[in-house]
């Protein structure tokens, strides 16, 4: 699999200036025949909007999901990006994913939402999301859920070969992309891409760094705090190899925790 994530501001509450982002990253990315191309959380609202996010919610089958789905079908590349999914009356911090037929093959919630302000806007996710892309078992996580051993554990026990989060990780938390992440991957052997916002959106100030890290936790790509098209090869034969080393998942105790 060819792996990219966008790495870049957005426009905050500007739904449509994002789409046109959002397709002008899908060519640039098929032109280098990726697979699967990764974007920030919440990239189709931003994600410090107050509630604003009330306004610009719609549900998974949306227009703007719809637009997306069509841009993944001319592409021929899957699409993961973050957006307030409204279902009724609930908002969810949600990530769409998008096969490279045009599908909406995926929906995941955000099951761990960081801080007050997350926790007013949106009700939590409840369910795990995993769905083949280009031959590779991808997860689906969202930036705090991360940082959540078992979370990761529950999706490679499940058969996870690579973590997805999206992310808007801001200052001071640059241990995260720099450290976790990495360690992620390695305790689990699994593949983890972390795609973050940069720049300032209201009183935060976002660190970049996103990173993709492969199943022995080196890291493959790792970007600076600038606007990037990040690109790393992902190949699912690591997996295997890296677990005939680091049998941490054949050799847990599960029923001593």
């Amino acid at each position: 699999m060819k792996l990219a994530i966008y790495q870049g501001a957005g426009i905050p509450k500007d739904v449509t200036a994002n789409l046109t982002l959002l397709a002008r990253m899908s060519v640039a990315a098929a032109k280098q025949q990726v697979n699967l191309l990764i974007f920030p959380e919440l990239f189709l609202t931003g994600y410090n909007i107050g509630d604003a996010v009330k306004e610009l919610a719609e549900p998974f089958n949306g227009r703007s999901l719809q637009f997306a789905a069509s841009l993944a079908r001319e592409s021929k590349l899957a699409l993961l990006f973050g957006y307030v999914e409204r279902d009724g009356k609930t908002l969810y911090n949600s990530a769409a994913l998008i096969d490279a037929d045009g599908n909406l093959a995926a929906n995941y919630r955000k099951a761990h939402l960081f801080g007050a302000e997350e926790q007013r806007l949106f009700m939590t996710g409840r369910e795990r999301v995993l769905h083949t892309i280009a031959g590779v078992r991808v997860g689906v996580l969202i930036c705090y859920d991360v940082e959540f051993p078992e979370a990761v554990r529950a999706l490679a026990l499940q058969g996870a070969e690579l973590i997805a989060v999206p992310t808007a990780l801001m200052f001071p938390y640059t241990q995260i992309p720099l450290v976790l992440i990495p360690t992620r991957a390695l305790e689990n052997q699994v593949f983890v891409a972390y795609a973050n916002r940069i720049g300032v959106e209201g009183n935060l100030k976002y660190c970049g760094l996103s990173t993709i890290a492969a199943p022995d936790g080196t890291v493959l790509a790792q970007a600076g705090a600038d606007e990037t098209l990040l690109v790393a090869d992902l190949d699912p034969a690591a997996i295997a190899e890296t677990r005939s080393i680091f049998s941490y998942l054949d050799d847990r105790r599960p029923e001593l925790y």
